[in-house]
């Protein structure tokens, strides 16, 4: 039985797990600052460190809502760097990518930056210190989440995979679960579309699982 087959059975049975609603939204694109062309149109991405992907979500505890900002490695799915906090502040994203940044193993001078279009990616103060550390903006030319799909399929695999979809305690014990889950994500979760090996690996390797484009680079 094919996979579409087997979801219309277990819709007809109504064993599908119900989407969950999203009461929380991380993007505020209705801005006036400049946003930058969407340049993984058609892209092929060839190395670890080619492009990063950049996304905030959030995180609930018992403290109130936090927001966890990603910069990921396109073509490794390599989480390169993060910062959680409890706003949605231009320091969050900046944050996460003087991570990633630091975490650079082949020091790349025009790593492309993918982003949806939300004012912390889009403002002044975050482009500047994107580009004088040599990062080329990308963004998102409307609300698709397929525009900006391997951000938002890290995001579901820490979540769902990782146990951070749930409430958790306080911020201080969120910090120490992300950056537990991180490091397995890292190094032991293994990919279909890397050939069954993590993104550790892969980003080690450099250029060794080519792909063709960013739309097929959906994992």
């Amino acid at each position: 039985m094919g996979r579409d087959a087997l979801f219309d059975l277990l819709r007809s049975y109504g064993l599908l797990v119900k989407k969950t609603k999203r009461y929380f939204i991380t993007t505020d694109s209705k801005h006036f600052f400049y946003k930058s062309p969407n340049l993984l149109k058609d892209l092929s991405i060839e190395h670890s460190e080619q492009v990063f992907v950049a996304d905030i979500t959030y995180i609930k505890t018992d403290e109130g809502h936090a927001y966890l900002a990603l910069v990921t490695d396109a073509y490794s799915r390599k989480i390169m760097g993060y910062k959680l906090d409890n706003n949605m502040k231009v320091s969050l994203v900046k944050q996460a990518l003087d991570m990633a940044y630091k975490n650079c193993i082949f020091k790349h001078k025009n790593i492309i930056h993918h982003s949806d279009r939300g004012i912390q990616y889009c403002c002044p103060d975050y482009s500047e210190f994107a580009q004088k550390k040599g990062f080329i903006l990308s963004t998102t030319q409307q609300y698709d989440p397929y525009q900006n799909a391997i951000a938002e399929r890290i995001n579901g695999i820490l979540k769902y995979e990782f146990g951070l979809k749930e409430t958790i305690k306080s911020t201080e014990i969120a910090n120490k679960m992300i950056a537990q889950a991180i490091e397995i994500y890292n190094i032991e979760r293994i990919h279909w579309s890397l050939n069954l090996k993590t993104p550790q690996n892969v980003h080690a390797q450099y250029n060794k699982q080519p792909y063709k484009s960013y739309a097929k680079a959906v994992a």
